[in-house]
């Protein structure tokens, strides 16, 4: 019986093992297209850029575009912090900012089927593909605040010692990378957060691994205290008008949209 058991326990581990993400699954319209990137020196074209037009939650219009990028006008990174319930754990991502086009939002997140919702324990065993949704603001953020009711928070990185364009690289060459070969959403080494701390890394970024990174609903308390967002404010303040909540959901669709979010931030300090 030991023997069988033992058979049986590397049977299971090497089926496990060889467990492989997939490209091609019937996936949720949300994330059914993979980004790519076309780098040429400064100038940088991105196909699969999500721009939904919602009128629900789950009602709306698939639109996905392409989009040309310098990384010369790249100018300054803002980093959402958003939640389904306050507390402990949340969802990150970024968006690049240029002085001569849109934000860029980009989006760690996992790749569902039709049918299937995100689960925190599920994401650790092979459950989730993982995806790079490259976005418009009016999608990615707005279907959290106005649609999804998510309470999301908006900060602006101030951290001198991150390469902005070499960010954007890093996160261009991965997002290439999954279009190639997919590879498992992990919550704990595999996911928004954890991930964009290892590309300010890459980036530049000077620091050790804090416990905040990962319980990441108080990632924005490490941003303040690390120095890399505004701190002529407390903490506090700084936190109540950085929601962006009651902004977004004026906004709604207005073609300004990311300006209006923005208006009452905190002014950047120089």
């Amino acid at each position: 019986m030991t023997a069988a058991f033992v058979v049986l326990f590397f049977a299971v581990v090497t089926w496990w093992i060889w467990i492989a993400p997939l490209q091609n699954r019937n996936w949720r319209p949300e994330v059914a297209v993979v980004p790519r990137a076309i780098i040429d020196g400064d100038r940088v074209r991105i196909t699969g850029v999500r721009n939904f037009d919602y009128r629900s939650r789950n009602d709306f219009t698939v639109r996905y575009e392409e989009r040309e990028i310098s990384l010369s006008h790249l100018k300054a990174i803002d980093f959402f912090v958003s939640y389904w319930s306050e507390g402990l754990v949340g969802h990150t991502f970024l968006s690049f900012i240029f002085d001569n086009a849109p934000p860029l939002t980009i989006s760690i997140e996992t790749r569902p089927e039709v049918g299937e919702g995100f689960d925190p324990i599920a994401s650790m065993f092979k459950q989730f593909e993982l995806i790079y949704v490259v976005g418009d603001e009016r999608d990615l953020v707005r279907v959290r605040t106005n649609y999804r009711k998510e309470t999301v928070y908006l900060y602006r990185l101030n951290a001198s010692d991150i390469d902005a364009p070499r960010l954007l690289l890093v996160y261009l060459d991965r997002i290439n990378e999954l279009a190639e070969r997919p590879e498992w959403y992990h919550l704990l080494s595999n996911s928004c957060t954890i991930n964009i701390v290892r590309y300010t890394n890459a980036a530049g970024r000077v620091g050790r691994f804090d416990i905040r990174h990962l319980f990441n609903g108080l990632i924005d308390s490490y941003l303040y205290h690390s120095g890399r967002v505004d701190t002529t404010l407390p903490f506090d303040e700084l936190r109540r008008r950085s929601l962006i909540n009651e902004a977004a959901q004026a906004s709604d669709d207005a073609p300004d949209f990311s300006q209006r979010i923005r208006a009452s931030l905190p002014t950047i300090p120089h």
